[in-house]
């Protein structure tokens, strides 16, 4: 059984991996409970289970293939935490947004994230992630600057 401390860093820490280690993904399923739910609230997308997961994820690392992040705050209990962190990398795939998909633009994107999640007999249960979706599109070039 995995602690709350370990499980609330444990996704972002396998994500890290993701350039270097093949079975990132694999090992992140299987911390997943197997009716997970994962929110991408800026979009309104909800996705079920270690496969919704796998999509959920997979839209990242493709749009941003070689992208890292830093952990800036992190809050545990028994049963759920919240972890703030920053993501960064190159736009080199295509990514979903609010109104289709956006081609790669090859440009760098740094982007604040909170994703907060809830913790069932040492898994993930639940998975909602927030981000500034606006500063992303206007470092992409997709979105104009606010005046």
């Amino acid at each position: 059984m995995t602690d709350a401390t370990t499980l609330n860093h444990l996704l972002l820490d396998l994500y890290g991996a993701h350039p270097s280690d093949p079975d990132w993904l694999a090992k992140s399923l299987a911390v997943l409970t197997d009716d997970c739910e994962v929110v991408n609230v800026p979009l309104g997308a909800t996705f079920h289970g270690p496969s919704g997961y796998a999509q959920f994820i997979q839209a990242w690392t493709a749009a941003f293939p070689g992208s890292t992040i830093e952990i800036t705050n992190s809050f545990a209990t028994g049963d759920q935490g919240v972890v703030e962190f920053i993501g960064r990398g190159t736009h080199a795939g295509t990514l979903l947004g609010p109104a289709g998909t956006i081609a790669a633009t090859g440009r760098r994107a740094e982007v604040r994230f909170c994703n907060v999640q809830r913790f069932s007999g040492g898994k993930v249960s639940s998975f909602h992630q927030y981000f500034d979706l606006m500063g992303l599109l206007r470092q992409l070039g997709v979105s104009p600057s606010p005046v």
